[in-house]
């Protein structure tokens, strides 16, 4: 079987579009196959079928499987007890298997707790803050508050010592009260937190009104980040302020949409369907079948490498000029729409956002940066503050109990 060249992730989703909640915001449980209410259940050959040729494909000492949805815990613990049972027997001799599960939440009791603890899940609850901002848009089918049940999910993974990350989508709503939102999460524990923008385009290709403002999503990220340099280096990690750093070491970004080239994080749905992307689940973007292509093949494919290369090929000339086009590289290419200035290809909806953001940071970055070359000399620099000197980064903070922790 084809083994690929190049690190890939694959959202499988067993489950479909399948879900317990309503979200209004939700912008996958239409394009399913099964839709939200179908009885989608990815049947047991297939699902052995993917889970080998997922291992086939794959290259180094650890594999990476990633369960999305829809809400894939539906599908009930038996199924991912299954999933343990079926990729322990196919998992080649000195590779060793790390399961991902993105969920509501609202599903998760003891038993599950508990399993995913013992299996070694790495878990992603999807929490928009404080209740009243999280049921703004996060209900059930019967239009009830989930905030109670996704709490309670989230604690029991915490109370187990599941790696338990927040995932918050930012909004028309939330983006207002950044810290608000950030210490709420603060206040819960929550280790690890990914700000996700929601941009909803409508048919006539203007913005949803629940669509996060670009310069109201730049606010709030700099409000964050102030807080977090201030208070919480070393204590909580975000997601984007890791990938920012990640240019301070020269590291390619861990997030595909801000990496030149995209494509290597595609779909596999419950009835086999592979599709470029999560965002592009289209008659378009499906490519094949995994049961008349292997994995590895469809990931390989020209129309994938493509989908892929089309980021980088379609960058406007205002995105190549600008200063902090390293943290950044576009965006993702689901959010360009804008007509740019002098007319080439369009531009990031958020593009204004990003761009103060990434500048507003780029002095703490560019201070990590250089201590870690400092940390990399066979002498160390005499230019090295001392701990009790004011930190490089600009935070006000003494070196010590900055980015010298």
């Amino acid at each position: 079987m084809v083994k690929i060249t190049r690190d890939f992730q694959v959202f499988v989703k067993p489950a479909g579009g399948r879900c317990n909640l309503a979200c209004d915001y939700c912008y996958y449980v239409e394009r399913s196959a099964a839709g939200p209410d179908g009885p989608a259940r990815m049947p047991e050959e297939l699902l052995t079928a993917y889970i080998v040729q997922h291992l086939a494909a794959a290259t180094g000492p650890e594999i990476r499987f990633s369960w999305h949805g829809g809400e894939p815990t539906l599908l009930g613990l038996d199924y991912f007890r299954r999933i343990v049972e079926l990729q322990r027997r196919h998992c080649p001799s000195g590779v060793s298997i790390r399961n991902g599960l993105q969920t509501n939440g609202t599903l998760l009791d003891d038993p599950w707790a508990r399993f995913l603890a013992a299996e070694g899940f790495a878990v992603g609850v999807s929490l928009d803050g404080p209740a009243e901002m999280h049921d703004r848009f996060r209900r059930t089918r019967h239009g009830r508050s989930s905030f109670d049940r996704a709490l309670q999910g989230y604690r029991r993974l915490r109370q187990q010592g599941v790696p338990a990350d927040v995932l918050c989508v930012v909004n028309a709503h939330n983006v207002r009260q950044p810290l608000a939102v950030y210490r709420f999460f603060k206040e819960i524990g929550a280790p690890y937190v990914s700000f996700l923008p929601l941009v909803e385009r409508q048919s006539d290709g203007s913005v949803g009104e629940r669509s996060v403002p670009p310069a109201a999503w730049g606010d709030f990220l700099c409000a964050v980040f102030d807080e977090w340099v201030r208070e919480d280096i070393g204590r909580i990690k975000i997601q984007i302020i890791e990938e920012a750093t990640r240019t301070a070491f020269g590291q390619e970004h861990s997030l595909c949409i801000f990496r030149p080239v995209c494509g290597d994080i595609p779909v596999v749905e419950h009835n086999g369907d592979f599709y470029s992307c999560d965002h592009f689940v289209d008659e378009a973007h499906r490519l094949g079948n995994i049961r008349d292509m292997t994995l590895a093949e469809l990931l390989d494919s020209p129309a994938q490498r493509a989908f892929g290369q089309a980021k980088q090929a379609t960058l406007p000339r205002i995105c190549r000029e600008c200063p902090v086009l390293e943290m950044c590289h576009g965006e993702c290419p689901k959010n360009r729409f804008v007509p740019s200035p002098d007319g080439d290809f369009p531009l990031n909806y958020l593009c204004a956002g990003y761009r103060q953001f990434f500048t507003h940071c780029r002095p703490f970055v560019n201070a990590v940066a250089v201590q870690w070359r400092q940390s990399l000399a066979p002498d160390p620099s005499p230019a090295k503050p001392g701990r009790n000197a004011p930190c490089p980064c600009g935070s006000g903070r003494k070196y010590k109990h900055c980015c010298g922790r």
